[in-house]
């Protein structure tokens, strides 16, 4: 009895939930829904084996939490690609032609191909996780891989449903979408927190992050937050198998539908979105929303244009950061003007001379900003900058600050013109610039300023992640001649450690026990941690996945060259351009130095025994397709191009992005373009769908 009565009342009290906050169409008076949620609490209490995770008395609840674990997500949270113009959308859209094959021949319009335009909300992103249409986990975007779980303060949102809005809901569902807190929310926080003595938040945007991490699920509830969902991921057989007549809501076969199944299942989806049948039409979109937003309720720094055709964006793939199929127009951020007080210099790890404007404090998106990056010389010398100019500053994107021109007008009688000393600011060695290069560098390896980015990099989170070597003992050991290299680091004794500023011997202690304990991080955090040009710790991953031995990775840079950089570009995300920085990094004597230095004091710089090479365990996969190189086009009948791509890698082949004489084969589908076209011309073998299924298959036999 006790039992049916909570699983009606939890029922109502969702339905009534989801009226109110999601479609504002309330269906119940207050004092009704306050009665009948007394009830469910009450009947709970009594017996709390009654209790579900998609109860609405689990919004607010529950002690607050010692802290946030870790968390992988099962579909990982990418970035988008940034565009700031139209033009900038042109090559985007050019681009995406190219993947696809639908280049058009010279001088024939590009082919449509519809998109979806919607409002890029200024929020937090998000990453839900529903099984049998159940709540069970909320985590933050992270580092895109992991992140940290938050579930019990989503469940204060309470425009998002603890259980889905649907009959017969999938095993498990992948939704993501944003976090906001509304402007007028947000100044009543504020108001709030000014009557108390407390700082006011920035802007909503930090409000938001900083109320989402929250210990205290109670104060998440006080404060109001909102959510947009805009993305869709569902199992592989509803997506890819038969169309079910008497499945609502159906399963979507577009972004434009994936918008509708959410709002079906009880999301809001922000109204603000189109449908547009081409570029042109989404350029349109993109306009007109750059005058309205400021009408808006809640903060929009841009339009997100997606690919409508869900088996188009699983053509077009992904970069190591970013989906290809979308894109995200930023508007033009907030301008203010300044007086410019000096120009100084950093001297980055690799020995890149930055020139910074240091200027007048003035407010930019929430914050106080009083300097910016020239990037460099070309920029100082295009920008005409002078001593005491006024300037205008804005915020690339709203998050990095920028010089956007001078107001020669205002510049004072007899100023001098401003450009980057002929030494270096820390060393004092000449700075080169070489031909055809737009940075100016520093080449003297022992430049303090150098070693010191080196360091700090090397025992950076991402990298060896070596907790007690902060910034400001790395400058005190490098100003002593204590360290001169990395390996110096290894040869520190805690008795020399503990004699320096702020280092007790406890501490002095437990720092050389990180260092120890730093040389068994796995290989893809030490060939990150060696700072080498383009080598991000996305692409650490992908190369170490590839090239399980340093040795390995050394011969492939060795056996690169400039017309044809393979093995190395065969790499998932692997360019050209990092290519040729591997190849120059291991051609150069000291840095071969440096690792024969690394492995005599105990570096693997390499993937541990039994273990992948980005440390995630497991015995090594079988590699029958090992030394083979793939290129997919078209669209083949039953398989995604992600799909195919990932039981090629999982055989141990490499997929390219682009046909040479390297090619083993080539896999086509229909609508194959010009791929197919040159692997014809190259002799290249040319194999379909059943093909390479005969091959994996022939192969793991």
């Amino acid at each position: 009895m006790a039992q049916a009565r909570a699983e009606e009342l939890r029922r109502l009290l969702n339905h009534a939930a989801h009226a109110y906050y999601v479609l504002d169409a309330p269906v119940m008076e207050d004092s009704v829904y306050d009665r009948l949620y007394r009830e469910l609490v009450a009947l709970e209490q009594a017996d709390p084996a009654l209790i579900r995770p998609d109860s609405p008395t689990r919004r607010v609840g529950g002690a607050p939490a010692e802290g946030f674990t870790s968390v992988a997500h099962r579909i990982p949270l990418l970035s988008l690609e940034n565009a700031f113009s139209h033009g900038e959308l042109d090559v985007w859209y050019a681009r995406l032609l190219k993947v696809l094959d639908r280049e058009p021949l010279e001088g024939v319009p590009p082919p449509d191909l519809p998109m979806v335009g919607e409002l890029k909300i200024d929020g937090n992103a998000l990453a839900l996780s529903y099984e049998q249409g159940v709540l069970v986990r909320a985590a933050t975007r992270g580092d895109g891989e992991r992140g940290e779980e938050i579930t019990a303060n989503v469940r204060t949102i309470r425009s998002l449903p603890l259980r889905l809005e649907l009959e017969r809901p999938p095993a498990w569902v992948e939704v993501r979408g944003e976090a906001f807190i509304p402007e007028a929310t947000f100044a009543a926080i504020n108001a709030e927190r000014a009557e108390r003595g407390e700082a006011p938040f920035a802007n909503p945007r930090n409000a938001c992050a900083g109320t989402l991490r929250q210990l205290d699920p109670k104060v998440v509830a006080s404060r109001g937050l909102s959510f947009f969902a805009y993305t869709l991921h569902l199992p592989e057989d509803w997506r890819a198998g038969p169309q079910d007549p008497t499945q609502d809501p159906a399963v979507p076969r577009s972004q434009w539908q994936a918008l509708g199944w959410l709002q079906a299942a009880g999301f809001r989806v922000n109204p603000h979105c189109a449908l547009c049948p081409d570029l042109a039409a989404v350029k349109a979109f993109c306009d007109l929303w750059e005058q309205d937003r400021r009408g808006l309720p809640y903060a929009t720094d841009g339009v997100v244009v997606k690919l409508d055709d869900l088996r188009l964006q699983g053509e077009a793939g992904f970069t190591q950061k970013a989906p290809r199929w979308a894109i995200a127009l930023k508007y033009a951020a907030e301008e203010a003007p300044s007086r410019l007080l000096r120009l100084t210099c950093q001297v980055g790890r690799t020995g890149i001379i930055t020139p910074v404007a240091e200027f007048e404090p003035v407010p930019l998106a929430g914050t106080s900003v009083s300097r910016a990056t020239l990037h460099n010389a070309d920029r100082l010398a295009e920008l005409d900058l002078c001593a005491g100019d006024t300037i205008v500053v804005r915020k690339a994107g709203e998050i990095i600050p920028e010089v956007v021109r001078v107001l020669k007008e205002l510049r004072p009688p007899g100023a001098t013109r401003l450009q980057l000393p002929p030494t270096c600011p820390e060393c004092g060695s000449a700075l080169v610039r070489e031909e055809g290069e737009a940075a100016t560098r520093c080449v003297n390896n022992g430049c303090p300023a150098i070693l010191r980015g080196s360091l700090r990099h090397w025992v950076s989170k991402g990298a060896l992640d070596v907790d007690g070597l902060g910034i400001k003992l790395i400058e005190q050991l490098v100003d002593r001649g204590l360290v001169a290299s990395i390996p110096d680091l290894y040869r520190l004794d805690a008795a020399l450690l503990a004699s320096l500023e702020r280092m007790g011997e406890t501490s002095a202690a437990k720092l050389v026990v990180a260092l120890e304990a730093s040389k068994q991080q796995p290989w893809h955090r030490q060939l990150y941690g060696l700072g080498i040009h383009h080598v991000g710790e996305v692409n650490a991953k992908a190369l170490a996945r590839a090239f399980v031995t340093a040795a390995a990775l050394a011969d492939a840079a060795s056996a690169a060259d400039d017309e044809a950089p393979e093995p190395l570009t065969a790499v998932f995300g692997i360019g050209a351009e990092i290519a040729q920085s591997l190849r120059q990094w291991f051609a150069t004597q000291a840095n071969r130095s440096l690792l024969e230095q690394l492995e005599a004091l105990g570096f693997s710089l390499a993937a541990a025994p039994h273990q992948s090479a980005d440390g995630e365990g497991g015995p090594p996969a079988a590699t029958p397709l090992a030394g083979l190189t793939f290129v997919l086009t078209g669209t083949l009948p039953s398989l995604s191009r992600a799909a195919a791509q990932a039981l090629i890698e999982a055989a141990g082949g490499k997929v390219s992005g682009s046909v040479s004489r390297r090619t083993s084969h080539l896999v086509a589908g229909e609508e194959a373009g010009s791929k197919l076209t040159k692997a014809q011309a190259l002799g290249v073998s040319v194999l379909d769908e059943e093909g390479l299924r005969t091959l994996l298959e022939r192969d793991q036999a």
